[in-house]
């Protein structure tokens, strides 16, 4: 029987930013075929039928038109997070919607520990959420040839951030770290990752769901089937249909 607690909605694969190391491939010419209305009325639906908590990605979702409109209709019904690399709240209108429509936490990625600009702002903009009165968290992505930067970084950040508040995200596809490795970022501490980080296996009660309305237990995961409807079951019954495979193949 499946039973979906979290699940992720990419709202885009839009980003003007355009990573390369990217697990949505999004890019400057991104596109999307979610409009606000339909995520809405699709998180609702998911709501309904158990889900607690809804993750809003992409893409970089802050420069997905409605995403303010979406925010405000979910906040009050779930658990309600965003991810983002972090450029769009350093834009004033960005804020002052912000202001008006809070989800109940950001989680800002880091890409590059070893770039000093990169990391002066996003802990100015961890300072930043907090005066807003918005959870502020990071996803720190891990590479194998930076594991040095990331451990004095993972530092620097437990200054401002609880350990529950930083996710480790090791790099898929190429110089992915070890186990080892990044468990040596935070020098023996507990912390979160990815549940695949020792073996992949299928999340329980998790599911992805990407900018083109396709899901997988998984947002790296290939094979993934589309909605079959804009529901909690379309959900479910595209669940069922989905051969899930490793992605490192």
């Amino acid at each position: 029987m499946i039973n979906i607690e979290q699940i992720s909605i990419d709202l885009s694969n839009y980003c003007s930013k355009g990573c390369p190391f990217c697990y949505n491939s999004s890019n400057r010419d991104g596109a999307t075929s979610w409009k606000p209305s339909e995520v809405i009325e699709f998180a609702k639906s998911c709501i309904m039928g158990g889900v607690k908590a809804v993750s809003l990605g992409g893409g970089e979702p802050l420069e997905y038109e409605g995403v303010f409109d979406i925010i405000e209709a979910l906040y009050p019904l779930t658990y309600l997070t965003l991810t983002t690399n972090g450029l769009p709240l350093d834009t004033s209108s960005v804020i002052e919607s912000l202001k008006l429509h809070k989800p109940d936490k950001i989680h800002i990625s880091i890409h590059n520990a070893d770039n000093e600009k990169e990391v002066a702002r996003v802990l100015r903009q961890i300072t930043l959420l907090k005066d807003l009165e918005i959870k502020p968290g990071v996803n720190l992505l891990i590479n194998a040839n930076k594991v040095e930067q990331c451990k004095s970084l993972y530092g620097s950040l437990r200054k401002l951030l609880e350990k529950d508040q930083i996710i480790l995200i090791p790099q898929r596809f190429s110089d992915t770290p070890t186990p080892q490795q990044l468990a040596g970022v935070t020098d023996g501490e507990p912390f979160q990752s990815p549940s695949c980080l020792l073996r992949c296996s299928r999340p329980i009660r998790f599911a992805s769901i990407s900018w083109d309305k396709k899901v997988n237990w998984c947002s790296y995961a290939g094979g993934k089937q589309p909605l079959e409807s804009l529901d909690y079951q379309g959900l479910v019954s595209a669940l069922q249909k989905v051969k899930f495979t490793s992605c490192q193949g």
